[in-house]
């Protein structure tokens, strides 16, 4: 595994849709890269942001909704394909676990790519919970 050499993390930096866009489209995560105004709202609406940076160029993000008590939705993460197996997606969710502390459950819906990737970093996988689908 390469290390996070010269890769800069950054808690709630100002990014705009088209940062967001880049990150989701080079890491092949499934999102909708395309829609500015969603992914406008998208940052806007987080609880918590982090950004992986390689100079001006973003190759990662972790996207999260939480109480700050309870619990805490990891919406997205996504790493740049290019910058994957360096441990920056391991360092982005240790950071929103640093943020949200010991007595908030992380919790996540992963991809189908990446259903072998998350128990590598500490999570359980969980078979009781249920989803109503977006519509679009």
């Amino acid at each position: 595994m390469k290390e996070m050499e010269n890769i800069t993390l950054l808690v709630d930096a100002k990014i705009k849709p088209e940062d967001l866009s880049t990150v989701f489209k080079q890491s092949g995560l499934k999102r909708p890269y395309e829609d500015s105004p969603r992914l406008e709202k998208m940052i806007e609406n987080a609880d918590i942001m982090i950004t992986a940076w390689d100079d001006d160029r973003i190759v990662g993000v972790a996207r999260a909704i939480t109480d700050f008590s309870y619990c805490c939705y990891l919406s997205d993460l996504a790493v740049d394909q290019e910058y994957q197996h360096r441990g920056i997606g391991r360092e982005l969710v240790r950071m929103v676990q640093e943020r949200i502390g010991d007595d908030v459950s992380l919790l996540l819906l992963a991809s189908p790519i990446a259903m072998e990737y998350y128990p590598h970093i500490g999570f359980d996988k969980v078979s009781n919970g249920y989803m109503i689908p977006r519509k679009k």
